[in-house]
């Protein structure tokens, strides 16, 4: 006997993160092989078209797993009953523009996206942030839905962990499965710390340090954390277009670990703050500059927020 359908939202869904995101979902890649789904696509009014498009071509897929697709501008019928939300929808940083001027636009966007989960959503729906600034639009999402728990809502740095863990993998010339614990610090900008300390690599059935497999300390504490930091960068220099496949595949990635084993039932399984982690003085002065980077966000999103 079928599940019944799980309702899930994507905002932004015209856009290419979208078009590399969707068909994953679909096909059952994120919420498992027989978990039907009802997809809610949510995008503005001129993208509309466009939109109809990305219908059509899902349709044309012919996914069993698929059981309705609805686009739409309102988000009254895009966040109602819903058991996750995707919200890669964001205002982009445009020439000119001042950083609080993004800040603010964003913050009227998460606001109100909040405030419609708040009204419209399942409480135990699970909440993903993609659209930059992340973390300050999770956290004014959060602000915003005062109904539902704020560990149901996370933002997406999962793109710079995978970063990272192909970065030593390559390095090290083994694959990416090999390497756990890498952990990702602070905020989704280039003043993030991709922090190895922790670090484990299994090379030839022995598991190492990050730093013995590596055995370049310089490379690790240099130009291993900058190019993970100025990843996204690279990639739109490269081919003139932001890191759509791997964004979607993150967000894959993280909606399947953090989100969907909570979400579909997995033992009451849940995430957790990892307690008594050491951290060394190269480490902290790090996270202390991109924490810095954080609370000043912080206090500038509240000051659009009124509260």
């Amino acid at each position: 006997m079928q599940a019944e359908p799980i309702r899930v939202l994507v905002t932004g869904a015209a856009g290419q993160i979208a078009y590399s995101l969707l068909f994953s979902i679909a096909k059952g890649d994120v919420f498992g092989q027989d978990q039907p789904i009802i997809l809610l696509l949510l995008d503005i009014t001129p993208m509309l078209p466009v939109l109809e498009g990305v219908v059509m071509e899902l349709q044309d897929c012919a996914l069993p797993l698929l059981k309705e697709i609805i686009p739409t501008d309102k988000e009254e019928v895009a966040f109602k009953d819903l058991d996750a939300a995707i919200l890669v929808g964001s205002m982009p940083r445009k020439e000119g523009m001042e950083r609080k001027d993004l800040l603010k636009a964003n913050v009227a966007i998460f606001k109100s996206q909040g405030a419609a989960l708040d009204k419209y959503a399942k409480k135990t729906v699970k909440v993903l942030v993609v659209g930059n600034p992340a973390n300050t639009n999770c956290l004014v999402a959060a602000k915003s839905a005062p109904s539902i728990p704020k560990e149901n809502f996370s933002c997406l740095t999962r793109l710079d962990h995978n970063r990272a863990r192909s970065q030593v993998a390559m390095r090290c010339g083994i694959p990416a499965t090999q390497v756990k614990n890498v952990i990702i610090w602070g905020n989704h900008s280039s003043t993030q710390y991709p922090d190895v300390h922790h670090c484990k690599v299994n090379m030839s059935g022995s598991e190492l340090t990050c730093f013995d497999a590596i055995k370049d300390d310089d490379w690790l504490k240099g130009d291993f954390i900058t190019t993970v930091q100025q990843r996204g960068a690279a990639v739109i220099k490269a081919r003139k277009l932001s890191s759509a496949m791997s964004a979607a595949k993150a967000i894959c990635d993280h909606m399947r670990d953090i989100c969907c084993k909570s979400l579909l039932g997995y033992c009451h399984w849940t995430w957790k703050i990892v307690d008594s982690l050491a951290i060394n003085d190269f480490s902290k002065s790090k996270m202390d500059a991109t924490a810095a980077e954080l609370v000043e966000e912080r206090d500038t999103a509240v000051t659009f927020l009124g509260v």
